[in-house]
């Protein structure tokens, strides 16, 4: 059910699909580190419990690339990659209203009772969020943003861009007035650079936008997308490796 695009003994590569948990919670839901393990533990005729470290996480109403260490080493240097930002994590969002050609935005953001919002930066608890936008396309009163993000805060692109009158098409919490397909929002992680834990080897892998999302606007992705990889020297696509690579 989750698209895999990329496995070896380190590193696990899949697509997930947006209303997905990234990890399972009180409600039984599905999600992608339960469904994975399954996965791992049936390709590769793993009996018992798999190994499987949960990295990074993409918000359940949100799609796009995840990886996730198969090793205890692997999840370490993931980590430090992503504490030390040299993860290239790329997000596409189609927001309602017309948005800037480009922009950097900095704000504090506070969580509470569950909901995200910009405070002023002396605010106790509250903490900086940082990323860089370029606009994709407009349409029909719509943008479709490229974002790469300096920091990782729950809810970070979703409040960055409401609170600038830019909510996620989708995105009923945070102030949007249309329906991506009444259940998400739309917000995809298309584009992901690492250095692979081991071979010390960049890797980089790109996904095209759900089908949920209009014609006119994956059109707009499709040709981004090949311009991020292009630019960075990436193959077409990365082969899936055998278990012994």
């Amino acid at each position: 059910m989750i698209p895999v695009r990329y496995v070896d003994n380190h590193l696990l590569v899949i697509e997930k699909p947006a209303g997905w948990l990234s990890q399972a919670d009180r409600t039984g839901d599905m999600d992608v580190l339960s469904e994975m393990k399954s996965w791992v533990g049936a390709c590769f005729n793993k009996p018992g419990n798999v190994y499987l470290g949960l990295v990074h996480r993409l918000d359940r109403p949100a799609s796009g690339l995840m990886v996730l260490a198969r090793t205890s080493k692997a999840a370490a240097r993931l980590t430090d990659q992503l504490k030390h930002r040299t993860v290239e994590k790329q997000y596409l969002a189609w927001v309602e209203g017309e948005a800037p050609e480009r922009a950097q935005w900095e704000d504090h953001l506070i969580k509470e009772n569950g909901h995200v919002r910009v405070v002023n930066a002396s605010k106790p608890g509250a903490k900086s969020a940082s990323l860089e936008m370029t606009r994709v396309s407009f349409h029909n009163g719509t943008s479709l943003l490229s974002i790469r993000l300096h920091t990782g805060r729950p809810h970070q692109v979703r409040v960055q861009c409401a609170s600038r009158g830019l909510p996620l098409v989708g995105d009923m919490r945070y102030g949007a007035t249309s329906e991506l397909d009444g259940r998400n929002l739309a917000l995809h992680a298309a584009a992901l650079a690492v250095d692979h834990p081991t071979r010390k080897t960049r890797m980089g892998w790109t996904s095209q936008l759900p089908d949920s999302w209009p014609e006119v606007i994956r059109v707009a992705a499709s040709s981004w997308l090949d311009d991020w990889k292009t630019g960075r020297g990436y193959p077409d696509d990365l082969p899936q490796l055998p278990a012994g690579s």
